[in-house]
């Protein structure tokens, strides 16, 4: 295995910023709901997806890798459109959004493909993603439609 397809992602979210750029790493992960934990006693919430790797160089065959998400100080869960009876139905993230509160405090939201979501409220962002180790070739790169196709010529 190449040095490239070793390298771990860590990264944390104290802000608003910080938790876009973890969004940005995540869009498109897989991931099911047997995969998402809440664990009201130690006020988190975490989750383990296979992300698409968006660094990925041009040209090498598309790629996942397995990564962990989870988000301290957390106040409640509440979702939508997701089973949390079926811990085998798929789930694709397309989001991680803040809208922010009485500061430090607002709402994450996860927001999947489907019109599922799960709203966190925390009592401040305190957030880390972190690549797991394994990595592999995806069948395809995800695609969005009209966001894929060049832009018209004005």
């Amino acid at each position: 295995m190449k040095d490239a397809e070793m390298e771990l992602l860590k990264l944390a979210a104290l802000d608003a910023d910080d938790l876009a750029v973890i969004s940005t790493h995540l869009q498109d992960a897989v991931l099911r709901t047997g995969d998402l934990a809440y664990l009201p006693r130690e006020r988190r919430f975490a989750l383990v997806a296979r992300r698409f790797d968006w660094e990925c160089p041009d040209g090498a065959p598309p790629r996942r890798r397995l990564t962990g998400l989870h988000f301290d100080r957390v106040l409640g869960v509440r979702c939508r459109n997701i089973s949390r009876d079926e811990p085998d139905t798929p789930l694709e993230l397309l989001a991680v959004t803040f809208e922010p509160g009485e500061a430090p405090s607002g709402t994450a939201t996860l927001v999947f493909s489907g019109g599922g979501a799960i709203r966190l409220e925390l009592e401040c962002i305190e957030a880390a993603m972190k690549d797991l180790g394994p990595v592999w070739q995806a069948d395809s790169k995800p695609l969005h439609g009209s966001l894929d196709r060049p832009l018209d010529a004005a």
